[in-house]
């Protein structure tokens, strides 16, 4: 057999009724993962792709998006099957198809992402660690989000940049950050709240009846204001999300400073992805957080 005729069969094994694909179509847009359409006529399955050593990646991924799923808050693509097949690793995701949402799918996005947040863990962390985009994301639970966030977020950072060649200031001014961290979290003892770990206006959608739907995530359990941090990253999420989320949850006024900190995370991991271009981002993100902690 052909890998898509194996890639076929498994979805036929894991859906318990045959699958005879006959149209296959790429699918663009990503930056880490190939994907493409697989139709039998009747059915239509998302799949993405990558080199067979990556099979751990998209375990991770199927894990994430059922916890996603257990918690009953969010709309998520549904994971049928995974494995290899001619030599690559592959993730068969149920396709959703996506339309265009207005101010009423903003407003289900804020109030269901806080009903997901609400779902919390015993600790910080995960049972399994996965990764943010292609980068390693350790996940191993601690208690003390403070700790897990200095050694498994910012500190992992760190160190993946200085492997990469990003040494000198970086390291000086990243190793003092990670000195005074506490500064930012005075009287603030976030529950381990269920986390999308990597949301960009990219990684959400909504279906033609308006429901929203997350997808690529990088699932953990931590502080819900790291999500609500990486929203306004890029930006792309309307004003009524925000509204119906702090309707439903109301953020504390401190998150306006620790929303720079949870960014530099993603800065830091946009840094070891692709490249300098995002040191000097990396570095003014952190002289401000320095001024806020004296």
């Amino acid at each position: 057999m052909t890998p898509w005729e194996d890639i076929a069969a498994a979805i036929g094994e894991a859906t318990a009724r045959p699958f005879a694909l006959v149209a296959r179509q790429a699918i663009g847009g990503g930056c880490i993962n190939e994907a493409c359409l697989l139709s039998d006529g009747e059915r239509r399955y998302f799949v993405k792709l990558n080199a067979a050593e990556r099979l751990d990646m998209f375990e991770a991924e199927r894990a994430g998006l059922e916890e996603i799923l257990a918690s009953a808050s969010l709309r998520a693509p549904r994971p049928i099957c995974h494995g290899r097949a001619g030599g690559r690793a592959y993730l068969v995701l149920e396709y959703l198809e996506l339309g265009h949402g207005g101010r009423d799918s903003a407003v289900r996005l804020g109030r269901a992402l806080a009903a997901m947040h609400r779902h919390l863990g015993e600790r910080h962390g995960w049972r399994r660690d996965n990764t943010i985009g292609a980068t390693p994301q350790p996940n191993t639970p601690d208690e003390d989000w403070l700790r897990f966030f200095r050694e498994r977020r910012l500190g992992f950072q760190l160190e993946l940049a200085a492997r990469n060649g990003h040494t000198g200031r970086l390291q000086a001014r990243g190793e003092r950050l990670l000195e005074v961290l506490p500064a930012f979290f005075s009287g603030h003892r976030p529950a381990p709240s269920l986390l999308h770990g990597d949301l960009w206006s990219g990684n959400f959608g909504v279906l033609a009846d308006g429901e929203p739907v997350i997808f690529d995530p990088a699932v953990y359990y931590g502080d819900r204001e790291t999500d609500l941090a990486m929203t306004e990253l890029f930006g792309g999420f309307p004003r009524a999300f925000y509204d119906a989320y702090r309707e439903a949850w109301p953020l504390p006024p401190e998150y306006a400073v620790r929303r720079t900190l949870y960014n530099l995370y993603h800065i830091l991991n946009h840094l070891n992805l692709f490249g300098g271009g995002y040191l000097g981002q990396a570095l003014g993100m952190i002289d401000t957080l320095l001024s806020e902690a004296t």
